[in-house]
């Protein structure tokens, strides 16, 4: 299985996302699981990377070149991709994964995190979703999803789009249950 994980490259953010980073690697690393991330060296994904390939796991980065010149890309992770620009980047990740697991994190990652969820909802990425919510820090945008279809901008079974989730013990579970869908899934109509 491979995994492409959304995550925040801030140090500065609470010990708690960084121990939540620590365990869902541990657990990608016992199922083997190929992770593929970002390619940064600091904060979540750093952590990421790091608990990876200190317990043996594999990993691959993906970055442009710009962000590499500036030396924020991984310098143990031996399987990298450069890109151009952030949206080759983008598509790069998505390449071959059976999943996208979002972490917390900033504006990148809510960037990154919106896409594929409007990928999936237009049928061109079919893939689970899930959103590790660490103590409630995606709830608001949990609730403004919802809000979307309260107010019929989607349809409620766009909800099936992603799956939130509180502990990283519940990703793979939650990979595995996740409802199938569909490429045909543009013709999804809103009420």
């Amino acid at each position: 299985m491979r995994i492409c994980v959304y995550c925040a490259s801030s140090s500065m953010v609470d010990r708690k996302y960084f121990e939540a980073t620590e365990t869902l690697a541990k657990s990608f690393v016992r199922e083997k699981i190929e992770v593929v991330y970002g390619g940064g060296a600091k904060g979540l994904m750093g952590q990421l990377a790091d608990t990876i390939l200190e317990n043996g796991g594999k990993i691959k980065g993906v970055i442009p070149r710009f962000m590499d010149e500036i030396e924020w890309g991984h310098k143990r992770v031996k399987d990298f991709e450069y890109t151009e620009t952030m949206h080759e980047r983008k598509a790069k990740l998505l390449e071959g994964v059976d999943a996208v697991v979002a972490l917390p994190g900033g504006s990148g990652t809510l960037e990154e995190l919106l896409e594929v969820i409007t990928l999936k909802r237009l049928g061109l990425f079919t893939r689970p979703i899930i959103i590790l919510n660490t103590d409630g820090y995606y709830d608001p945008l949990e609730q403004m999803l919802d809000r979307c279809i309260e107010e019929n901008f989607m349809h409620p079974r766009h909800r099936d789009i992603w799956n939130f989730v509180r502990e990283p013990e519940e990703i793979l579970q939650t990979i595995q249950s996740a409802i199938e869908w569909a490429e045909n899934a543009i013709g999804f109509a809103v009420r």
